[in-house]
């Protein structure tokens, strides 16, 4: 049986539009992952965006690429929903823990994300949100980990948790923000193949391949939005490239932004970025109206 609690956030003690849940309580999976939802204020259903902020697969963006996104959504209307999804953790980022101990590792951060977009749909009335306009927002590494929710939402990892769903586990949409994508070759992140895989699988060419999702779009991949900066001097501007052009193939409704100037991890924070890459958030509004008027 599903449990979901969901109580008041303290920091956010005044907005009764802001709420906080565990995802996995009542599970048999022992993790305390949450969720914290910013909730618009008008009472029709709205369309619900996931976010998953970056950090290499080892820590997550929680401001710029968390808070600031959330309620940026939250003023258009739409609800957000902030995943705190398993990551590596700093220890294993310096130490390389998992050497010794499994830790978090993949696929962990693909059920965090699965069990999220269950809940938003088996609770789409609590929520007061459309459960069939669902989509995931990531950035960076986050990026990587909405566009797995999208290829790989026919592989179930909840039942492996003794968790049995009804409900599709395809996102309705995802917006890949200056995206990790491969996980081999010359334009591979290798922090965030290190913090998705861990020291004893990062070097697997097996899973090097089934990650890199490129390679693995399938012929029912929801719309994807994409933008990133060709300056990029974190995660190789060609992962955008490359998935651009498997959705081409693929003849997947998508739209790419490519911007000369921006860098990385800029998300919703003003003091970073470029006011040509600030434009991303207008970008992505119109496209969204765009798709969810039309029917997705």
């Amino acid at each position: 049986m599903i449990l979901l609690v969901i109580c008041t956030l303290s920091a956010d003690a005044k907005d009764k539009d802001v709420i906080e849940s565990n995802i996995w309580q009542g599970t048999n999976e022992n993790s305390r992952v949450k969720m914290i939802a910013y909730l618009p204020s008008s009472g029709h259903a709205n369309a619900a965006v996931i976010i998953c902020p970056g950090g290499s697969y080892f820590w997550l963006d929680h401001t710029g690429e968390g808070t600031m996104v959330a309620k940026w959504l939250q003023s258009q209307g739409i609800a957000a929903f902030i995943l705190r999804y398993r990551t590596g953790g700093v220890p294993a980022f310096a130490f390389h823990t998992r050497l010794l101990i499994r830790g978090n590792r993949y696929p962990d951060m693909i059920m965090d994300v699965q069990r999220a977009i269950e809940l938003l749909r088996v609770y789409s009335g609590k929520y007061r949100i459309d459960a069939h306009c669902i989509g995931v927002m990531g950035f960076s590494a986050g990026g990587h980990l909405g566009m797995m929710a999208a290829i790989y939402s026919h592989t179930d990892f909840l039942c492996h948790k003794g968790i049995y769903t009804n409900v599709s586990l395809r996102p309705d949409f995802v917006a890949a923000i200056y995206p990790v994508v491969t996980m081999s070759g010359l334009s591979v992140h290798k922090r965030s193949r290190r913090g998705l895989l861990s020291e004893w699988r990062e070097h697997s060419k097996t899973m090097q391949d089934s990650l890199s999702v490129e390679r693995h779009i399938p012929s029912d991949c929801p719309p994807i939005f994409i933008v990133n900066c060709k300056d990029d001097p974190v995660v190789d501007y060609h992962n955008s490239m490359l998935l651009d052009s498997a959705l081409t193939v693929k003849g997947i409704s998508h739209k790419y932004i490519q911007y000369r100037t921006g860098g990385h991890g800029f998300g919703m924070n003003p003091a970073k970025g470029s006011v040509e890459c600030r434009e991303w958030k207008n970008e992505f509004i119109k496209w969204f109206q765009n798709i969810f008027d039309n029917g997705k």
